[in-house]
Parts: structure tokens; C-alpha cells; sequence
């Protein structure tokens, strides 16, 4: 397994005595107490649903139009155009975790997953609650056949987001294909 990969799992590993960047709003640390509480599906869906709003907003005047562009240029399959609009913008805006987050699921569409793999290590760096990357990371790491390190990364995004939609599931089904 290459070091990023290496150097990926081991961040993941620590992400529980990890603090997410100083920068990231205060309404994050509610919205995530909030989740850890919520007991039904409906509930946790609005929180989710809150939670991806408040990554998504950025103060910096035209970076939340980027990453929108960016968003349906994806959406439309104009990988190109959007992998330029993320580039220039993971410059501009180095520690916003949603650019990063959007870039690194880019890369994974166009099967770069070593690239996805470094793009998802920063959004983790600073978001370290991200469970949108951390399922990213499963996912790479789980077309790989690495049930191990999925299963890792899978229980890391249940660990701060307990009714992740079928991820559960996923993380059963990992476990038993590692023990065969």
C-alpha cells in the first residue's frame, strides 16, 4: 500500500483526539452533539442536511458560486472543466474542507484514487468529522479489496454520523469478507 494510503489510515485512526480547524463554524460542534442524540432517521436527515449546508458556505465572495459550478459541471460529466474549477479554487481557499471534500470525489469519478486519496487526507486534516470523506475513503478502499482499512474508515464516518444510510450494512458485509 503506498504511503499516502498509509499516511491516510493513520489520520483517520486518530481522528477521534483530533479537533476540526479553528477556522470551521462553531454551529458545526451543535449540529454533530445533535446527531450523536438524534434517535430517528427523519431527525438525523435534517441535522445531515444542516451540517452539509454549513460546509458548503464559505465567507470568501465567490467561492460558494465555484463550488456550485464545480458541483453541476460534475453533475453534467464536464470532469475537465470541473477539475479546473476546484483547482483554483483548493488554491484560493486551501482550508476549506468541502472543496477539498468535492475535489477528492472528482478524482474518484475519474479513477485518479491515489489523488482522491490526498484530497480526502486534507479535507480530513481539517474537517476531521467529514463522513463524507471518510465514506470516500471506504469506497477507494474497499474497489481495492482492502476490507481491512474500508472497514476502518466506514466505522470512523458511523462513529460521528451513527445513521449513515446502509454504511452499517456495508461495514457487516466487510468484516465477514475479512474473515474469509
Amino acid at each position: 500500500m503506498p504511503s499516502l494510503y498509509t499516511d491516510t489510515l493513520r489520520l483517520v485512526s486518530r481522528l477521534p483526539q483530533r479537533q476540526p480547524a479553528a477556522a470551521l463554524p462553531s454551529r458545526l460542534n451543535e449540529l454533530f452533539e445533535k446527531l450523536l442524540a438524534c434517535r430517528g432517521e427523519a431527525d438525523a436527515s435534517l441535522i445531515e442536511d444542516a451540517i452539509w449546508q454549513v460546509w458548503m458556505y464559505d465567507t470568501h465572495e465567490g467561492a460558494e458560486l465555484a463550488l456550485e459550478r464545480a458541483c453541476q459541471d460534475i453533475a453534467a460529466r464536464r470532469y475537465d472543466i470541473a477539475e479546473t474549477r476546484l483547482a483554483i479554487l483548493v488554491r484560493r481557499r486551501p482550508d476549506w474542507a468541502e472543496a477539498w471534500n468535492k475535489l477528492a470525489t472528482l478524482l474518484y469519478l475519474m479513477e485518479r484514487d491515489d489523488e482522491s486519496i490526498v484530497a480526502i487526507h486534507r479535507t480530513l486534516e481539517i474537517e476531521p468529522r467529514h463522513f463524507g470523506a471518510l465514506c470516500g475513503l471506504g469506497e477507494i478502499l474497499r474497489t481495492q479489496r482492502n476490507h481491512e482499512a474500508a472497514c476502518l474508515a466506514f466505522s470512523m464516518a458511523l462513529r460521528v454520523h451513527p445513521r449513515l444510510g446502509g454504511i452499517r450494512q456495508i461495514v457487516q458485509q466487510l468484516m465477514r469478507d475479512a474473515q474469509h
